[in-house]
C-alpha cells in the first residue's frame, strides 16, 4: 500500500497545471491504449523501489553476480583529481597566454599531437527569439538546419502560425494557432515554422538511413504516434497516430546496426518494441515486457528516459536508475548485468547525463571486439524529486558530483569514478569532434520537474577523453549568462561550435517565473576555437571527396590548409547527430577512422587522406555522419556529410 500511496501523490501534481494565470485539467491518456502490458501494478515493485541498494556488497571477479535487489555487485575505482584546471576569472575574454604544440597519449594512429591553449571558450547570442523553447533538438543532415520543438499541450508559444489551418485541440472546440516546431538555419538563424497535430511532449527520435527524423511517442494523443520529417525546403511532419503498441512518454529510441529502431520504456510502460515501418502499426503482440524497468522503478521513478546505446558487438546497453544490462535484440534476452553504479540515481527525474565515448578504429581494422565505453555524469539522490516536488517547503538536495566510465564490451567491466569540479543535474553531454566531452547546461541542486531545481550551473566543463596522465581530466570553461535548466538542449554544428537552446521549468510559457521560459539560442565556441589556433583549421574539398561509402571500403577526403601537413597531427572523426532532450542524447556517436594512407601535396597545400569506413553497422549504424578533419586538435572549418551504407 505504501507504493500506491507514493504513486498517487506523484500523479496528482500532474493533473493541475498553471498556465498564463489559468488552471486547467490535463486531458486523459489516449483512449484505447492498453495500460501496462505485463505490469502487475505498483505493489509488484520491490519494496525499496528497485533502484535502492538494500543488500550487502559482494565482490565477484567477473562482476556478474547479483546481491539484494541491485542486480549486480558494486565494484568501482574512485579517483579524486582535485581542483579542475582554471578558475574562470576572465569571463568571456580571450584568456590565451601561450600556444604551444605538445605531444599527448593519442587516440588514433599512434600519438596525436594537439596544440595547447588556455582559451576557456566564448559565448554568442545567436537568435533572440526562436519562437519555441527547444525541449527537443536535433541537427538535420545535409540541409544544416536545427529542428526544435516543445509540446502542444500548453497551446501557446512565442510565435503564431503564419496562417490557417490552426490545430484543433482534441476533445474541445478550441483551436491552437501557435507554433510548436521550427526548423532553424544554423548559419543565418532563419526560422521556418512546422505544424504539429499530435503532442510531442517528452518524445524520442533518431535519424534513419536517409537522414529523415523518425520520432516516437509523446503525451496524450501523441503517446503512440510515429512522426517523420524528411529533408526538403517544403517538407512538413508526417504523423501516424496509433502506430506504437504502447504509449511512449519519456521513452528512449535507439538505432540498431541494421537501421531498425527500438524504443524502450516510458511512463507506466516497462516494455519495449521495434518501431514499425512507415504507415504500419504495432499491436500489443509486438510489445515485449521488460522486467528490468519494473525492478529499477523507484517510488519516484528515476528510470525514465533510460540511457540506451548500441554496442559495437550488436548488443544494446541499457542503463536505468543505477543499474545496467546488455540486451541481445535478436533473442530479446538479457545476456549480462554490470555492477551497480552507486551514489544515487541517474535517470529522470534524477536526470544525470550520459554519452558513448569515442569508438577508436585502426587502419585495416581486423579486431574481433572494438572497445566501447559509456560515461555517466551527475544525477541526484533517489529522493531528490520527492523533496523538491512533493515536500513543502521545497527542499533542493545537492546534485551528484561524480562521473563514471565503463567499458560495455567487457563482461568483467567495472565502473571507474572520478569527481567533477561541481555538482550537476539536468545537464547535457556533447561529444566534440576531437573526442573530448563538453558537459554543459543544468543545475547544482534539486531535481527535474516544474520549479524543482535551483542554482544554475552556468560553467561548461571539458572532460578530456584521454590524457598523458598529468593534470586534471576536467577544465572549467567560461560561463553563459543564461540559465539552462530543465528542458535544455544542444547540437554540435558543422563549424564545431555548439548550439545551446531551451530551458523551461514552467508548465507553459512564463516570463515572470524564477527561471522564465527560454527562447533565446546561443552558440558556444569551445577551447579549440581559440583564434590563435585558426592557422591549424583545414578546409575539406567536398567535390573531391567521397560522401557515400560502403562499409569497410576505402575512401578519400581531400583537405587544403596553410603549409605542409604532418600526418601524425591528423585525426579524422565521424559524428552521428543525436536527438537531444532531458539530458539524454539519443544515438550520439563519434568514431575515429583509421588513416590508411596520406598523400601530400596532390596540388599546392592540398592533401588526400585515404580512410577506411567502419566495418559494419554495429560500429556505425547506417546513415549520415558529420566528418571532421582535426589538425593539431583543431577541427576543420566545416565538416562534410558522409552517408555510410551496407
Amino acid at each position: 500500500m505504501a507504493s500506491l500511496f507514493w504513486r498517487g501523490i506523484i500523479i496528482l501534481p500532474l493533473l493541475f497545471v498553471y498556465v498564463n494565470g489559468e488552471h486547467f485539467l490535463y486531458p486523459k491518456r489516449h483512449v484505447g491504449k492498453a495500460e501496462l502490458a505485463g505490469y502487475k501494478g505498483p505493489d509488484s515493485l520491490a519494496v525499496d523501489g528497485g533502484g535502492f541498494y538494500s543488500g550487502p556488497l559482494i565482490a565477484d571477479d567477473d562482476g556478474s553476480t547479483a546481491s539484494g535487489n541491485a542486480g549486480g555487485t558494486t565494484e568501482v575505482t574512485v579517483e579524486n583529481l582535485g581542483k579542475a584546471d582554471g578558475d574562470n576569472t576572465n569571463g568571456n575574454a580571450n584568456s590565451v597566454e601561450s600556444t604551444k604544440v605538445a605531444a599527448k597519449n593519442g587516440i588514433g594512429n599512434g600519438n596525436i599531437v594537439e596544440a595547447k591553449t588556455t582559451f576557456k571558450g566564448s559565448w554568442e547570442l545567436f537568435v533572440e527569439n526562436a519562437g519555441v523553447s527547444a525541449m527537443h533538438l536535433i541537427l538535420l543532415p545535409s540541409i544544416n538546419q536545427a529542428l526544435m520543438f516543445d509540446a502542444t499541450v500548453w497551446k501557446i508559444s512565442k510565435m503564431k502560425l503564419p496562417g490557417p489551418p490552426c490545430r484543433h485541440v482534441e476533445g474541445t472546440n478550441e483551436e491552437d494557432c501557435y507554433v510548436h516546431s521550427i526548423l532553424m538555419d544554423v548559419e543565418t538563424g532563419k526560422i521556418r515554422p512546422l505544424r504539429l497535430n499530435y503532442d510531442t511532449w517528452c518524445s524520442s527520435g533518431a535519424l534513419d538511413i536517409n537522414g529523415r527524423l523518425v520520432s516516437t511517442g509523446g503525451y496524450n494523443n501523441g503517446s503512440d504516434t510515429v512522426r517523420i520529417l524528411d529533408l526538403c525546403d517544403t517538407c512538413g511532419w508526417e504523423e501516424y497516430p496509433g502506430a506504437l503498441g504502447n504509449g511512449r512518454w519519456y521513452a528512449t529510441q535507439v538505432t540498431l546496426g541494421d537501421g531498425r529502431f527500438m524504443v524502450f520504456g516510458g511512463r507506466d510502460f516497462p516494455t519495449y518494441e521495434f518501431v514499425p515501418l512507415q504507415g504500419q502499426k504495432n499491436t500489443l503482440k509486438d510489445v515485449v515486457d521488460f522486467n528490468f524497468l519494473v525492478e529499477t522503478h523507484d517510488p519516484v521513478e528515476n528510470n525514465l528516459y533510460p540511457f540506451v546505446y548500441l554496442s559495437t558487438d550488436g548488443n544494446v546497453f541499457i542503463f536505468a536508475n543505477n543499474r545496467s544490462v546488455l540486451l541481445n535484440p535478436n533473442t530479446q534476452t538479457i545476456i549480462h548485468e554490470f555492477p551497480v553504479l552507486p551514489n544515487g540515481a541517474r535517470n529522470y527525474p534524477a536526470s544525470g547525463s550520459a554519452c558513448l565515448l569515442p569508438i577508436m578504429l585502426k587502419p585495416n581494422e581486423d579486431r574481433r571486439v572494438i572497445p566501447a565505453e559509456v560515461l555517466i555524469c551527475g544525477g541526484a539522490s533517489h529522493d531528490a524529486y520527492a523533496k523538491a516536488d512533493l515536500q513543502r517547503p521545497k527542499v533542493f538536495l545537492p546534485g551528484n558530483t561524480d562521473c563514471a566510465r565503463l567499458d560495455i564490451t567487457k563482461r568483467n567491466g567495472k565502473w571507474k569514478i572520478i569527481n567533477m569540479p561541481s555538482a550537476r543535474l539536468l545537464g547535457d553531454m556533447a561529444v566534440l569532434p576531437t573526442g573530448d566531452v563538453l558537459i554543459v547546461n543544468g543545475a547544482k541542486t534539486g531535481s527535474a520537474g516544474w520549479d524543482d531545481a535551483r542554482e544554475p550551473n552556468l560553467n561548461p566543463v571539458l572532460y578530456k577523453y584521454q590524457t598523458d596522465g598529468t593534470g586534471s581530466k576536467f577544465t572549467v570553461l567560461n560561463p553563459s549568462n543564461i540559465p539552462r535548466m530543465y528542458h535544455s538542449s544542444f547540437a554540435l554544428l558543422p563549424d564545431a561550435k555548439i548550439l545551446i537552446a531551451g530551458s523551461n521549468t514552467n508548465p507553459g510559457y512564463l516570463d515572470d517565473a524564477l527561471f522564465p521560459t527560454e527562447v533565446r539560442v546561443e552558440k558556444f565556441s569551445p577551447h579549440y576555437l581559440d583564434p590563435n589556433l585558426a592557422m591549424f583549421r583545414q578546409d575539406i574539398i567536398v567535390d573531391k571527396s567521397n560522401n557515400q561509402v560502403k562499409y569497410g571500403k576505402k575512401f578519400t577526403v581531400q583537405i587544403r590548409g596553410n603549409g605542409e601537413i604532418d600526418q601524425q597531427k591528423l585525426q579524422v572523426t565521424i559524428y552521428s547527430p543525436p536527438f537531444v532532450t532531458h539530458g539524454i542524447s539519443m544515438n550520439q556517436r563519434l568514431i575515429q577512422l583509421g588513416i590508411v594512407e596520406f598523400n601530400k601535396n596532390v596540388t599546392s597545400n592540398t592533401n588526400n587522406i585515404i580512410l577506411q569506413a567502419p566495418m559494419n553497422g554495429n560500429i556505425a549504424p547506417p546513415g549520415y555522419y558529420m566528418l571532421f578533419v582535426n589538425y593539431n586538435g583543431v577541427p576543420c572549418r566545416q565538416s562534410m556529410w558522409v552517408q555510410f551504407l551496407p
